[in-house]
């Protein structure tokens, strides 16, 4: 199971940028993120390299910060790749919150990070489905 930090923050200029700083002072590695904003208001979901130390640095300087359970799942880098993955999902009755893109630095291959209620559950179903769970 992936942990995701997301971090609800002021939309204004440069906020993005003293996110990363301080994950760049801290030496963590964003390995996927997804942007979600309102007029005020966004919330950033990242998988980081070292979420809990993300989350203390993030909330030590002032951010509202949560550690939530996302789900990530390599897939091979081919046309329907995931609408395969969707439909499986579909078919195994699990609605998906969001989703969004990362690789896996190793192997080069996409990974499908998604957000869903018991997330726990779902990995052993994908699992039994022969998907690569991470």
């Amino acid at each position: 199971m992936l942990k995701q930090v997301s971090i609800y923050a002021e939309n204004k200029k440069g906020t993005m940028q003293k996110i990363t700083g301080i994950l760049l002072e801290q030496e963590i590695n964003i390995l996927g993120s997804v942007t979600n904003d309102s007029a005020e208001y966004g919330i950033i979901r990242m998988v980081v390299s070292a979420p809990e130390k993300a989350y203390d640095a993030l909330t030590k300087a002032g951010y509202i910060c949560k550690l939530v359970d996302v789900i990530g799942v390599e897939v091979e880098d081919e046309v329907g790749n995931l609408n395969h993955l969707l439909l499986t999902l579909q078919e195994s009755n699990i609605n998906v919150d969001y989703l969004y893109l990362s690789f896996n630095r190793d192997s080069g291959k996409p990974i499908m990070v998604f957000h869903c209620e018991d997330a726990g559950e779902v990995k052993n179903c994908l699992c039994g489905k022969g998907f690569s769970v991470l």
